[in-house]
């Protein structure tokens, strides 16, 4: 009888181990598949990265991704001055990106770290610039005219972001938005400083 009763225990031990052991492999596996919604979420719309795509200078790409990223407060209805696209040119982007504010907020954050990035790859290899061959110039403009030109550019937009950005950090009482707003905060204090180091 001993016997018995021990190996009934011991069938419930290993039942129970198995059912704890499924459990945690339910709630890793519902965890990856929510982890995997989340970074499925693109920053950029497709007509923005085909605007990209197509705008290989670094001047005009960071004119096309600083105005992706005034798309995205237009919609959150936060004034940033930014130029406003022409009905002309509402084809080319699209619709109004779509989002709640927190990806929304996260979408700007992560397309000022494409413009740093960008910048940053063509500061180490210059070599590497797209230079337009059909230019109206006699003379297409190189590294030394178009480089400081885009940082400029994303400089005068970072100014025009920052001070909307710490408003925003002011008033939200959401840690996650938080964080996102006081990295683009930091970014944008990053790129206006960038400007002093331009020969």
């Amino acid at each position: 009888m001993n016997s018995e009763h021990r190996k009934v225990n011991s069938y419930l031990t290993i039942a129970k181990r198995g059912i704890r052991i499924l459990l945690y492999c339910s709630l890793f596996a519902v965890s990856c598949s929510l982890s995997a919604h989340a970074q499925s979420r693109d920053y950029l719309t497709d007509e923005e990265i085909e605007l990209i795509r197509d705008g290989q200078q670094i001047d005009l790409r960071i004119d096309i991704l600083t105005k992706a990223i005034d798309r995205r407060f237009a919609v959150l209805k936060i004034d940033v001055g930014g130029a406003k696209i022409s009905s002309k040119e509402s084809d080319k982007w699209g619709k109004a990106p779509e989002g709640t504010r927190i990806e929304l907020l996260a979408d700007i954050k992560n397309i000022l770290q494409k413009a740093i990035d960008d910048i940053d790859n063509l500061s180490s290899r210059p070599d590497s610039m797209v230079i337009d061959p059909d230019a109206k110039d006699k003379k297409p403009k190189g590294f030394s005219d178009l480089f400081p030109k885009a940082v400029r550019k994303l400089a005068a937009a970072a100014e025009r972001y920052k001070a909307p950005l710490n408003a925003a950090l002011e008033t939200t009482k959401d840690e996650r938005e938080k964080g996102i707003l006081m990295d683009s905060i930091e970014m944008c204090t990053d790129i206006i400083a960038s400007v002093s180091k331009l020969k």
